[in-house]
């Protein structure tokens, strides 16, 4: 198995003989304006460019997952680039129904058993954000990989540590935790995906797993950076057990 960071929430994971592409974020960069109502209105999305060509990106993918559809997650330069007959994973009908809308023909839902060439992919519950900020940040999900020939993998997707992350790690026992710890956040509201307490939480969860931090420095309202987690896990005894990769940046398990 084979984790790369590519951007943002996107990842290139192969996995026992399948490549996924997940969450592509593939516009160049500054192609859209920052979002509102959060820091750094004087900088465009995304922040930076990608280090790993998009024809390299998506050459041999066996499937996408798009665990929700906002921007830094589904992104019209995915949309131009994915080959039309591509197998596309979403978490509900809603999101299938739109993903359709852009021509997409081979869209399927997950569930909480799906099955795809002998990979079982478990669709896992999230929590974009707390409080009130909840009913507008919408649905999202995260997904487990299991195969017997590998190590199981939860991407967490856009979440921050609640009761939900925690009974996904009781159930599946995963051995690498992808989470997207950035402290992205609007002026009001808090954070909406993890902060460096939420990371604390899943390793507190899962001491024996590898945690792969995405989803950092990568669009205008982040708010915690890659340094200050890296110290902070030193800080707090887990440096060891965390990965905090530049984008482009892969790890074999």
């Amino acid at each position: 198995m084979n984790i790369q960071q590519i951007r943002s929430a996107t990842l290139v994971i192969n996995y026992a003989g399948k490549k996924f592409l997940i969450d592509p974020f593939l516009a160049e960069k500054g192609a859209y304006p920052p979002f509102p109502n959060a820091a750094r209105q004087d900088q465009n999305n995304p922040l930076d460019s990608l280090t790993v060509p998009i024809n390299e990106i998506i050459n041999g993918i066996d499937a996408v997952i798009v665990t929700h559809l906002h921007l830094d997650h589904w992104d019209d330069a995915a949309k131009e680039a994915l080959p039309k007959d591509i197998k596309l994973f979403v978490q509900n009908e809603e999101d299938a129904e739109e993903v359709r809308s852009s021509n997409f023909q081979n869209v399927g839902v997950l569930q909480e058993d799906t099955i795809f060439e002998g990979i079982q992919l478990i669709k896992t519950k999230g929590e974009h954000g707390r409080g009130e900020i909840l009913n507008l940040m919408g649905v999202v999900s995260g997904v487990v990989f299991k195969h017997q020939d590998e190590k199981t993998v939860y991407v967490a997707g856009d979440t921050v540590w609640y009761d939900g992350v925690q009974e996904a790690i009781n159930v599946h026992k995963p051995e690498v935790i992808v989470v997207n710890a950035g402290a992205n956040q609007f002026l009001e509201g808090g954070s909406i995906v993890m902060d460096k307490e939420d990371v604390y939480e899943v390793y507190q969860a899962a001491p024996e797993a590898t945690i792969i931090s995405v989803h950092m420095e990568s669009a205008n309202h982040w708010g915690l950076s890659k340094e200050d987690l890296k110290s902070f896990a030193a800080e707090k005894g887990f440096s060891s057990k965390l990965f905090v990769p530049e984008d482009g940046e892969s790890y074999t398990f």
